[in-house]
């Protein structure tokens, strides 16, 4: 399984959107970011998933990121 670590959206990674695991996101903070392979399967695009929890709401789909120029950071152990 591929652990996504961080993911950079837009065509220029300067000027970009950027999300990471642990990013505080309002009282929560993001757990996961997940690429949706049914998604994938049924459409051929590419569509990530962001997903934030905390302590009295759990894990709650966030936002997601649909068809667009992304940089991928995978969560590598060194």
């Amino acid at each position: 399984m591929e652990l996504i670590r961080k993911i950079v959206v837009g065509i220029n990674p300067k000027d970009a959107m950027a999300y990471f695991v642990g990013q505080r996101a309002g009282d929560s903070s993001v757990d996961a970011i997940l690429l949706d392979k049914s998604h994938f399967h049924n459409t051929g695009k590419r569509r990530y998933l962001i997903y934030i929890s905390d302590e009295t709401t759990g894990t709650k789909l966030w936002k997601s990121v649909e068809d667009m120029p992304c940089l991928i950071e995978y969560d590598c152990n060194f």
